[in-house]
């Protein structure tokens, strides 16, 4: 299940289709907003008209769907463009063409979604999508690079995939072509708008390298048995997920996750490691080039004292097994941080959270400090929300209700930036 941030409720969401196949995906965005309680709109270009009708839209967002027909013949009073650009709180477009696209870099206004968006001061995000090697075409490239100087404009990249247009014909016949070109699939779109709902557009983190941990570790007994923890990494995805929509350079260094979870980060550098030991290997390695360590990651504590390369038989395996401590990673890395760098550890307590917490803040040199209750129903391992205490070496503390785990990501990247600034 999608968990729609508060930031979403009750907010007012344009959305404009342009003509591609792409346009049924929008209906899955389109619904799931408006379940959430966001207040929908939805322009449709003519020719997106082609590919599905405006009364899909006004079922799916429980309001009208505006086509150039009601734009040129409007009985709205104000012209139907003006309304809507000041009514939007963040507009979307999706998906993207190339003549759209070509149309805003330049600003030409010939329909009632390119006069809205030129009526409009909201952010604005745009889902691309088209044949590869349309969207490699410089003129294409050229247009892109210009709405990007605009910072209102946010984008959404086009992925890797199957995309539905034919091949020439090859040895197996005529097949579909996968590259880039795919519009990102809609719960990449729903978080980045839920993003956009935080920041406004804000790009506070833009040229800053973040590096952050995520998952848990496995200590291997032998090559299938190992001692882990219940971590899924989806608290150190949304914080990779935060860091990019706010400008960020992000690489992020995961434990044994979900693939599906981790094709929603296309634009972050991946670094997957299995063991708390190839963890501290690549964390401080990277650890130098990084402006902000976030280490989200539930790292072990100990590990067993022997290994066997073998897998040992069920009459082999010790009753008492011995164990030996990991290495402290955030620990190690407080000990060799720079006066321009940040970090930031979480702390995952059952029970009273607040007294540990502060204390790894001071005695591992961390910044800023997550206090994170993992007994709680909507918190900690494996849940699609949480909640937390944030604490600063500062002193300043912030109390955080249970919220999607992005929304906690950005409240914990503002709460940085205002540690910083004191």
């Amino acid at each position: 299940m999608r968990i729609i941030s508060p930031s979403t409720l009750e907010k007012r969401i344009l959305i404009g289709i342009s003509g591609g196949i792409a346009a049924y995906k929008v209906c899955e965005i389109v619904s799931t907003l408006a379940k959430a309680g966001a207040d929908v709109r939805v322009i449709l270009t003519d020719s997106a008209q082609k590919f599905i009708t405006p009364l899909t839209f006004a079922t799916l967002s429980r309001q009208s769907a505006y086509t150039d027909q009601d734009f040129w013949q409007s009985t709205h009073g104000r012209p139907l463009h003006i309304q809507l650009g000041e009514w939007a709180d963040v507009f979307l477009i999706a998906p993207l063409t190339a003549n759209t696209l070509a149309k805003l870099a330049t600003g030409l206004a010939d329909n009632l979604l390119t006069n809205t968006v030129l009526a409009s001061s909201c952010p604005v995000l745009m889902a691309p999508a088209m044949n590869r090697q349309m969207w490699k075409q410089v003129s294409v490239q050229r247009n892109w690079q210009t709405l990007l100087l605009d910072p209102r404009f946010q984008a959404i990249t086009p992925t890797v995939g199957i995309l539905a247009c034919d091949l020439p014909a090859t040895k197996a016949g005529n097949s579909l072509i996968e590259g880039a070109g795919r519009m990102a699939e809609p719960k990449q779109i729903l978080a980045h708008l839920d993003s956009l709902l935080h920041t406004q557009g804000k790009r506070d983190l833009d040229g800053k390298r973040v590096l952050i941990s995520a998952g848990g570790t496995r200590e291997h007994l032998d090559p299938v048995r190992f001692i882990g923890n219940p971590s899924t990494g989806k608290m150190g995805l949304a914080l990779a997920q935060a860091a990019i929509h706010r400008g960020a350079s992000v690489t992020l260094v995961y434990g044994p996750m979900s693939t599906e979870l981790l094709a929603a980060l296309p634009e972050v550098k991946l670094v997957s490691v299995i063991s708390s030991e190839e963890m501290h290997q690549e964390m401080i390695q990277r650890f130098p080039q990084a402006d902000l360590t976030v280490m989200a990651a539930a790292v072990g504590d100990v590990k067993p004292a022997i290994y066997s390369e073998d897998k040992l038989p069920k009459h082999l395996l010790p009753t008492e097994l011995p164990l030996k401590p990991i290495v402290d990673i955030v620990a190690e890395l407080g000990k060799i941080k720079q006066p321009h760098q940040q970090l930031v550890g979480f702390a995952a307590q059952t029970g009273e959270i607040l007294k540990p917490a502060q204390d790894k803040l001071h005695q591992k040199n961390l910044d800023a400090i997550v206090a994170n209750p993992i007994d709680l129903p909507d918190a900690g391992f494996g849940t699609e929300t949480n909640q937390a205490i944030f604490l600063s070496r500062q002193g300043r503390k912030l109390e955080i209700a249970a919220c999607s785990k992005l929304q906690l990501a950005h409240q914990l990247f503002d709460f940085i930036s205002l540690t910083v600034d004191d």
